[in-house]
């Protein structure tokens, strides 16, 4: 199978950068810069393509890369900090900027250049960077400016290899795909034979000749990823199969009982339910904590701890399961060289005492837009395919501060009037428009309680309560998203709804930040 390497620097962009690559059916993976050339080499990889980063690439210690590899005869492009390291290894000079650039900036490209094939010569793009190619690499020659930039964009196009100062991958540099199309087609000649469609069937006859007859034990959680990674295991290898899920009173209203009722022994699939209610352990355990990541880290190794438990009344197992996917595993800092945005309970942290031989993690090489493709072939009700995506640490990271279940009741009956009002709202608009869905419907939505205590009045009484934060996105990927322009009038009706309803409750705020520079969820 072919495959395009990203070459990672730190950059917060990589993920996204491989998530470009695949939709073009090219299979991509993530490495850090300090991969030794040799392995590059073994790979063989179609084109490489190296991420941003947080640094200067001529200050000592910065992350950096061999000459050699723009020698491998193997096509390379630079993004951003890459295009830098590019240039300074190859004899070019990288200074301080004398105008920073950051955000939307108008573009001019060379239309000759394969690199920009079918983009117009105006354009725009996604700048951030405070450094900039002062004097290209010998053999190099600029294909693209801006205002304050004269090389935005070089190529050495004997060597194949190409370097842009700006971000291609995210959805703020418009032509950007088509960029990064060409790059792997035009310039890397891959011929797209990375596909989804017979994943399924691939993966289910692999799990079904490594399991035999052995005995599985897999951590349900009801998600998107943990549950196509159930029903994998449950098509190749049926009642060998046992599901735990841990209820830890972090999940949306009602849906611990909807989880059961899919995966119970009234649901659709051949495998063994085992649901545990442990809503007051953690309770109990995050009482007093408000740090956020510390938060994760307590929710993580208490589930740990419950899982241990069941699996010694089940005893020895041969294999354990984890929906572990390929962002998991790049956030936990394993994939390539960024710092860890956040700990995944499902990666690196595995059961000391749970007796299994081996772990499968049939999803962990791919992205969620993937996952759920897998789901759909699987024959999984499309309800649950496209679920919005909730954390692990569930509402424990959308409540800001200390969880208790006060705040749990709080939360979980806010965000059930939230998405209420917003599937009334789509169903209408559908109805008016002979079926057609709003162009506003947002790909995530949920609500948050922050930490604020706010003064009030209701009922001609003063209040001091907390203020609900309301989060919804519009996101191809979920590693970049745009606020979505919900309707004042559904946002009136669910302001009045929870401010009447939700006990608790005397404010309520709408969250308009993008990503970046925040994230999707609060913590």
């Amino acid at each position: 199978m072919e495959k395009v390497l990203v070459i990672d620097f730190g950059g917060q962009y990589n993920q996204l950068v491989a998530r470009r690559v695949r939709e073009n059916n090219v299979y991509c993976e993530i490495y850090s810069y300090r991969t030794p050339i040799e392995e590059i080499r073994a790979m063989k990889p179609k084109g490489i393509i190296l991420t941003g980063g947080p640094s200067s690439c001529y200050e000592e210690g910065a992350a950096t890369c061999s000459p050699e590899l723009f020698q491998l005869g193997i096509p390379v492009l630079g993004l951003c900090y890459g295009a830098q390291v590019m240039s300074l290894v190859l004899g070019g000079k990288v200074e301080k900027a004398p105008v920073r650039e950051y955000g939307h900036t108008a573009l001019t490209v060379d239309n000759g250049s394969p690199l920009f094939t079918g983009v117009p010569e105006e354009t725009t793009c996604w700048m951030s960077h405070f450094d900039y190619i002062s004097a290209l690499a010998p053999g190099f020659r600029s294909i693209a400016h801006t205002a304050v930039t004269p090389v935005a964009a070089a190529e050495n196009r004997e060597e194949n290899l190409y370097a842009i100062q700006f971000h291609p991958e995210v959805l703020h540099t418009p032509e950007g795909s088509k960029m990064l199309r060409n790059f792997v087609y035009q310039i890397c000649g891959c011929s797209g034979d990375w596909r989804m469609d017979d994943f399924a069937e691939r993966k289910i006859k692999e799990i079904r000749e490594k399991v035999g007859d052995g005995k599985v034990l897999c951590a349900l959680s009801g998600g998107v990823d943990s549950s196509v990674a159930a029903v994998l295991l449950s098509k190749a290898v049926g009642r060998q199969l046992t599901c735990v899920f841990v209820d830890h009173g972090l999940l949306r209203k009602n849906e611990g009982d909807e989880v059961e009722e899919v995966f119970g022994p009234d649901g659709s699939y051949d495998l063994n339910f085992i649901r545990v209610n442990a809503q007051d352990r953690y309770y109990g355990k995050l009482a007093g904590v408000e740090e956020p990541e510390k938060k994760r880290k307590i929710i993580g190794e208490e589930f740990i701890r419950v899982f241990e438990e069941e699996a010694k009344k089940i005893g020895a197992v041969d294999y354990l399961v984890q929906g572990t996917i390929y962002p998991d595993v790049v956030e936990s800092g394993l994939g390539g060289e960024s710092a860890v945005i956040k700990s995944h309970h499902n990666v690196g942290g595995l059961p000391d005492h749970v007796d299994f031989r081996e772990i499968i993690e049939p999803l962990r090489d791919l992205f969620k837009d993937e996952v759920r493709k897998v789901g759909l072939a699987l024959g999984i009700p499309e309800h649950l395919v496209f679920r919005q995506p909730f954390p692990g640490p569930g509402l424990g990271i959308r409540i800001i501060g200390e969880v208790t279940a006060e705040k749990v009741r709080i939360v979980q009956d806010a965000d059930a009037i939230y998405r209420e009002e917003i599937a009334k709202a789509a169903a209408e608009w559908k109805e008016q428009h002979d079926g057609k869905m709003p162009s506003w419907i947002p790909d995530q939505y949920f609500a948050a309680l922050t930490n604020m205590r706010s003064v009030g009045v209701m009922g001609d009484e003063r209040t001091y309560d907390y203020a609900i934060a309301l989060r919804a996105v519009k996101t191809i990927d979920f590693m970049t998203a745009e606020s979505a322009e919900i309707p004042f009038s559904v946002l009136q009706t669910v302001m009045n709804r929870i401010i009447n309803e939700v006990r608790g409750v005397n404010r309520i705020l709408y969250d308009l930040t993008s990503k970046p520079p925040g994230t999707i969820e609060l913590e």
